[in-house]
């Protein structure tokens, strides 16, 4: 019988050397490079840096970098058409958990300004608010190229919890591919021993606020 001790490091060894074989292809291929490629890639990297910055600048003259509100629904409409990506929070002045929402998008807005933030009062928005199907406070409305692709409804995808970090706020709005995000999508952060909840991601369909949450209502009327 075979020792499964044996079979895991035979494996280690041998993952390690098909690392070491690649880094020493890509070595090998950095070191025959000459002059020209090497500006080549220079003339490439700065051609990229000044597209962003310029993407910067269109960012910020379109008013990213700041959670700003909507006062109308046309705004709304207005606003998916010039930014690529959009967060817009539907929310009411007397929903505690709408404030809560408020306090992490405005963290947000300053630390993604490749996205739009903004929020809207459903209460000026009755057309747009059925439209989309909102019934529960708070919902987040992610928007990409003009499409809806996903709905934050409640606290629920939040920890189900009213203290929860701007870090899964972040982490649940990333995962509509709204903003840009280097962690771990799988992970739920900031739970279990090694600071992350492993976790199964499926593959997500629009909905709006129609769920049984325990948020506040906006149907109470």
């Amino acid at each position: 019988m075979s020792n499964p001790n044996a079979v895991v490091e035979q494996q280690l060894v041998a993952a390690t050397q098909i690392i070491e074989r690649q880094l020493d292809a890509e070595i090998e291929r950095l070191d025959n490079l000459d002059a020209e490629d090497l500006d080549a890639i220079r003339r490439d990297r700065l051609a990229a840096m000044k597209k962003r910055q310029q993407k910067k600048q269109d960012w910020i003259a379109n008013g990213h970098g700041e959670y700003t509100e909507l006062t109308e629904e046309k705004e709304f409409f207005e606003t998916t058409k010039k930014s690529e990506n959009v967060v817009c929070h539907f929310y009411r002045d007397q929903f505690m958990r709408c404030k809560i929402v408020d306090k992490h998008l405005n963290i947000l807005a300053k630390k993604h300004i490749e996205t739009k933030f903004c929020k809207i009062n459903v209460e000026k928005a009755p057309f747009l608010t059925e439209r989309l199907k909102i019934r529960v406070l708070p919902t987040l409305c992610l928007v990409k190229d003009g499409k809806t692709k996903d709905y934050v409804v409640g606290f629920t995808d939040l920890g189900n919890k009213d203290e929860f970090s701007t870090e899964v706020m972040e982490w649940r709005i990333a995962r509509a591919d709204v903003i840009e995000y280097s962690g771990d999508l799988m992970t739920f952060p900031g739970t279990g021993p090694s600071g992350g909840q492993r976790m199964n991601v499926q593959k997500k369909t629009i909905r709006g606020g129609r769920r049984g949450d325990s948020d506040d209502s906006d149907d109470s009327d």
